[in-house]
């Protein structure tokens, strides 16, 4: 997207480098570079954005900072507005009232934000300055010192609006000595990725998101953005607001740095100025970011946070279907390659950025994966562009890849069912969709040989299987063999106990209301399995509903004959109790497991 806009703007070739600083006019003119860093450090770039040129004007709101670090609020406002002042940035004037400048980001604001930096002498004050700035880049910054011979030479005007400040009393100190401090801040030389990372730490409430070093307080940082927003951009402020809508400096240099609060930094550098003495390109690029990534601040409705509330393998949070001990060990030792990511929050540039690259990082591990858009509220364009572009990206690499989107939050309303469509599958719970994970691991990595659960027997079955061959001769022809319909109630809540099913073929839900209102599945079981045990061993109701998931055959041992073994055939009876004992406590432990794992996620 970055390519995009600079392929869109690189062809502009209006307006002029500055050339009032014999330096700045001496630069390539149609350098271009443009940066986005994100609020946890990435930087994407395009262009020149190591072309090193001096900071300019963008250094007012941070030496501004450092004035009211050194200051606070209070001292520092009683030298300087945070008015809108509707005149040229250079312009030598006062507020007629208060005599005191605009605001800091006009040339008589910032000359007196310089004077206000606390240091020994003149040269610690500068170097405070420099090092304030070198926090904020993450790197050691150096002043240009042919910039700032050329400034000194020809900073007649500023000189003036130095004098003018000194004689009302809103410099204390050398008018010269705080002049000369503006000329050496303007003429720190950064590149377009150091500004980046600059208005990134912003961002991020004064801390710099690639050192993690503090460089101002968090109520500092907000005041600095809040006169960047209302005078970051002089008299263009007002168009600034309106049609980009970020906190936002520019310089004479041709660089531009624009914040979105909580989420990411812009720059650009490009030299050709406006009439206003803005970058014709940077204003032009960074109008059409804030158009595609949709960045305008009055658009930002919620705080921006990380749109991954949780993620896992299969492995750790198995679905409720439960497995034959042949497939629990496949999934066992493959399962961290399916992978689900839970969303969650208002889905907009920053977070749709932070969740792709976040599953980026694993694309190459993964064989299945699951986006669950449940708890997402509003998708912009932008990032359902972003993820219907991952998804593709996914499936072309091989990984199959679904949603559980149920009100189709990024605009599939069809499941796919082909493996190469990028729109995927789409399911409207969590734990189906981490089922169908499960299948595809099981698919690539069931060993040769072992199967999925099958149709079998009833004197295959576990439960008689396990028995001696005189025991389950004699109980065999004791069961009744059934066939039951799809969607086919076995019991209901509350039912009295109707028997031992064994199943032997198929498919069954053991579900649970919940509070919802929907119905959820606590377990499903397959060929091998069994259920009604609990009801027959202790005499109770039913507590949960059984219904048959697919097609299902099963053998029923009905109570009247589960009874009548206590007299007939005793010893018969204690080691089928001792059977669906086991049988019982092992479906239990699966259950509780899987059910504990899942805590918080249900």
């Amino acid at each position: 997207m970055l390519e995009d806009v600079y392929a869109a703007c690189r062809d502009d070739l209006s307006g002029t480098p500055a050339d009032y600083i014999p330096e700045l006019a001496a630069v390539a003119p149609d350098a271009f570079g443009l940066c986005l860093a994100t609020a946890d450090g990435l930087v994407y770039r395009v262009g020149d954005t190591e072309t090193g040129f001096t900071i300019q004007s963008i250094s007012k709101p941070f030496t501004y900072a450092l004035a009211l670090a050194d200051r606070g609020v209070d001292g520092v406002a009683a030298h300087i507005d945070v008015e809108p002042s509707g005149e040229p940035f250079n312009e030598i004037s006062l507020e007629p009232q208060t005599q005191r400048p605009s605001n800091p980001m006009i040339n008589s604001g910032a000359i007196t934000a310089a004077s206000l930096v606390s240091g020994r002498d003149a040269a610690d004050k500068f170097e405070r300055v420099r090092r304030c700035y070198s926090r904020f880049a993450g790197r050691e910054l150096r002043m240009n010192e042919a910039v700032y011979e050329s400034e000194a030479r020809t900073g007649y005007r500023n000189r003036a609006i130095g004098y003018m400040l000194r004689s009302v009393n809103v410099i204390d100190d050398d008018p010269d000595d705080a002049v000369d401090r503006y000329f050496r801040q303007c003429s720190i030389e950064t590149t377009c990725a150091d500004l980046a990372v600059m208005a990134a730490t912003l961002a991020d409430n004064g801390v710099n998101p690639t050192t993690r070093e503090r460089a101002l307080s968090t109520s500092l940082t907000e005041r600095v953005l809040s006169v960047m927003t209302t005078c970051g951009m002089y008299n263009a402020a007002g168009d600034w607001v309106t049609t980009v809508g970020l906190p936002a400096k520019s310089g004479v240099g041709g660089g531009i740095i624009a914040v979105l609060p909580g989420q990411l930094g812009i720059s650009v550098y490009s030299p050709r100025l406006d009439a206003q003495g803005n970058s014709v390109r940077g204003v032009a690029a960074c109008r059409e970011l804030s158009r595609r990534l949709e960045l305008h601040f009055c658009h930002v409705t919620r705080s921006a946070r990380t749109a991954i509330r949780a993620d896992y393998t299969v492995a750790q949070l198995p679905s409720r279907l439960r497995r034959s001990p042949e497939d629990a060990a496949v999934l066992s030792a493959h399962g961290e390659r399916a992978r689900i990511y839970e969303l969650h929050g208002d889905l907009l540039f920053a977070g749709a950025e932070r969740t792709v690259r976040a599953i980026e990082g694993r694309a190459g591990e993964l064989e299945a994966l699951v986006i669950d858009l449940r708890r997402v509220g509003e998708v912009s364009a932008v990032a359902r562009g972003m993820l219907d572009t991952l998804q593709a990206d996914l499936v072309a690499a091989g990984c199959r890849v679904a949603l559980v989107d149920p009100d189709a939050r990024l605009g599939h309303e069809v499941s796919s069912l082909d493996p190469r469509d990028p729109r995927g599958r789409v399911f409207i719970d969590r734990d189906t969709a981490t089922e169908w994970c499960e299948d595809i691991v099981l698919e690539k990595h069931r060993p040769p040989g072992v199967q999925a659960a099958h149709s079998m027997g009833l004197d295959e079955h576990p439960m008689l299987a396990g028995l001696v061959a005189a025991d389950r001769a004699r109980l065999t022809p004791d069961f009744v063999l059934r066939t039951l319909a799809r969607g086919e109630v076995i019991a209901e809540h509350g039912d009295p106990r109707s028997g031992l099913y064994l199943i032997l073929d198929g498919r069954v839900r053991v579900t649970f209301p919940g509070t919802d209102g929907r119905v959820h599945r606590l377990v499903t079981l397959t060929a091998g399995m069994s259920f009604g045990e609990i009801p027959m061993l202790i005499g109770e109701p039913v507590v949960n509903a059984v219904v048959a998931e697919t097609q299902v055959r099963v053998a029923v041992l009905v109570p009247a004959v589960f009874d009548a073994l206590t007299d007939a055939h005793p010893k018969l009876k204690l080691a089928l109790l001792q059977r669906l004992a086991a049988g019982a406590y092992a479906q239990m432990e699966a259950t509780v497991r899987t059910i504990s794992a899942n805590a918080g996620n249900y």
